[in-house]
């Protein structure tokens, strides 16, 4: 991008530019499998970037302070003045942290340039008043342009990936293209070292037995921490989308084990990871043989005839339709439902709705229903592009072009761990719920044999959304205050769709929003909450305690005769991988 200078006038001839080079930067990303996540690249930003042509003086506009800006900056470099730069990184952004980017003047131009470049892009983008969906769209594939062009992301341009090869003698650009050809072989780019985990042995470690298996899901029983249990047991649903041990990571991180130590007799579903065989589980399979079949499992096995929940993200969406299915049968086995960062509304899918209209939904239709399921390394792949610096450039410079290994860290060894969606089940989360938006409209969808209304869910519910979430943004989960017919509790915590659930107690880190008023509306609920700090998880851990039934004996051992343990936690569901 710095090579964009005074003299690219003509806006078309700019749009070939960026087409072109965008091009080059899909051929390495298809050679990482990831070719149909991007294949909307070149034609969406040449298109919509196109149209915007209609009002040629805002190109006009940008181009000018571009040059101006330009000037500024190639006479700070004439003159020797590098105190007053001309554009500085954004706060937060560790790309440029060197000292030979702010302290040698060639690089300390070539990141100005960068920047400006960069501003005059998002400028174009911004103002080109195009229909909201396509102004996202065109808006998001610039700033992956614009991520993807950063100087540090080329080894010529990158002061610390030259000095790190002249320290090495050229070692560590021997070491990043053996990791390079690694990632290749993998599909995937490596965020951690995957060597230093185990499933079962140093992450996934809580305590527990498999008690029940079908073809969707392994229902596992948690070795309770004490003498005595609450009489309501606690069901945990993770997402479909993701392996359940994100909530089970460490010993010092696990919302599993902080069940168990609250006195909650704690199972959990692990769902299984489809292949083609499969792809014929649709949305009332997970809900049916998923959802209700552990509900009776656990009634079962605890004796009680109701039972708490907790689901997360797309699990939570299910336990929705399950509870709507329950109410039409009058079935109350459920005496309390909490929601982690789920959506129940689509009308505000988040940063996701880039990758979701009608042309792209009905391509990788196409293909998930010729494979019998959508690859989780494909889903994987755009959930990073929402953070493309973080989750997928910043590993770029580190593992190839300084020759480095990535660091051991739990929570990037579980988000490296991806899970296959079975054909029949995506389709209808896809079009259902984000095309068409058809479980908040009473009757509008039927699970399970039944027209269901989110209006006749009546249990108390408690709802914990994250504020920075992207992918399901709180004043979307919000909605549910709306639409469910109960009492919510909602809880807003700091951070995001992750790091703002997995928050233990024991750190005592971030902060949450409470007791705001509802009725009016997310804003209004905010401006009337109260801010308090600390984890939201003991919060919870009360809110769920009035609600567990009294205290008795823990059970002397896990599952009973009917479901005797089958195999030990964190069962064989969870370590079937795609690589």
């Amino acid at each position: 991008m710095a090579n964009l200078g005074p003299g690219s006038n003509d806006p078309q001839e700019f749009i070939n530019f960026v087409s072109k080079e965008t091009a080059k930067l899909l051929e390495a990303f298809s050679a990482n499998g990831a070719d149909d996540i991007f294949s909307q690249f070149t034609k969406s930003w040449t298109e919509l970037a196109t149209r915007s042509l209609q009002d040629p003086t805002l190109w006009m506009r940008a181009i000018a302070d571009y040059q101006t800006a330009q000037f500024n900056l190639w006479r700070n470099l004439l003159t020797g003045n590098s105190a007053n730069p001309v554009v500085e990184p954004a706060k937060g952004d560790r790309r440029f942290q060197a000292e030979e980017w702010s302290t040698n003047p060639i690089y300390d131009y070539i990141k100005q340039s960068y920047l400006l470049s960069s501003k005059m892009l998002s400028e174009m983008a911004s103002h080109a008043n195009l229909e909201p969906g396509e102004q996202t769209k065109l808006n998001f594939y610039t700033q992956q342009y614009i991520d993807a062009m950063s100087p540090t992301n080329f080894a010529a341009l990158n002061p610390e990936v030259l000095q790190q090869a002249l320290y090495t003698k050229g070692q560590s650009l021997l070491d990043g293209m053996k990791n390079l050809l690694a990632d290749f072989e993998k599909g995937r780019i490596s965020m951690t070292d995957e060597s230093a985990f185990t499933i079962g042995e140093n992450i996934a470690t809580t305590e527990g037995s498999v008690i029940f298996q079908n073809e969707v899901i392994q229902v596992l029983h948690y070795k309770p921490e004490g003498e005595q249990v609450y009489t309501r047991p606690t069901l945990i649903i993770p997402p479909s989308i993701n392996k359940f041990y994100i909530l089970d990571l460490q010993p010092s991180n696990s919302f599993v084990k902080y069940c168990l130590e609250q006195g909650q007799n704690t199972f959990l579903i692990s769902w299984r990871n489809p292949t083609s065989e499969q792809s014929n589980l649709s949305w009332d399979d997970l809900v049916s043989d998923g959802i209700l079949e552990a509900v009776n499992v656990v009634k079962a096995v605890s004796g009680s005839d109701k039972i708490n929940t907790v689901s997360w993200c797309v699990g939570g969406t299910l336990t929705a339709t399950a509870l709507a299915v329950m109410a039409k049968r009058k079935d109350t086995s459920i005496a309390s439902a909490t929601f982690l960062t789920t959506l129940t509304d689509f009308t505000d899918p988040g940063d996701l709705c880039v990758f979701i209209d009608e042309y792209q939904v009905k391509q990788l239709e196409q293909k998930v229903n010729s494979t019998g399921f959508l690859n989780g390394r494909e889903l994987a792949t755009s959930f990073n592009m929402l953070r493309s610096n973080d989750l997928i450039w910043s590993y770029v410079v580190n593992n190839y072009l300084k020759g480095q290994n990535p660091a051991p860290f739990d929570i990037l060894y579980w988000n490296s761990d991806s899970t296959n969606l079975p054909a029949a089940m995506y389709t209808f989360y896809i079009n259902k719920m984000y095309l068409e938006n058809k479980l908040v409209e009473p009757d509008a969808l039927e699970i399970c044999g039944e027209k269901i209304n989110l209006g006749d869910i009546k249990i108390p519910c408690y709802f914990l959304s994250t504020i920075e979430d992207h992918i399901a943004p709180w004043k979307a989960t919000f909605k549910a205050t709306e639409t469910f017919g109960s009492e919510i509790e909602f809880v807003l915590g700091a951070s995001g769709h992750v790091a703002g659930v997995i928050n233990p107690a024991s750190k005592n880190r971030r902060n949450y929003w409470v007791k705001g008023e509802q009725g009016k509306g997310a804003d209004h609920w905010f401006e009337t909450s109260e801010r308090v700090e600390g984890s939201w998880w003991p919060n919870w851990a009360e809110w769920v305690r009035r609600r567990a039934g009294k205290k008795v004996a823990a059970p002397a051992a896990l599952g009973n005769k009917e479901y005797s343990p089958i195999e030990a936690a964190p069962g064989s569901y969870v370590k079937v991988r795609i690589d």
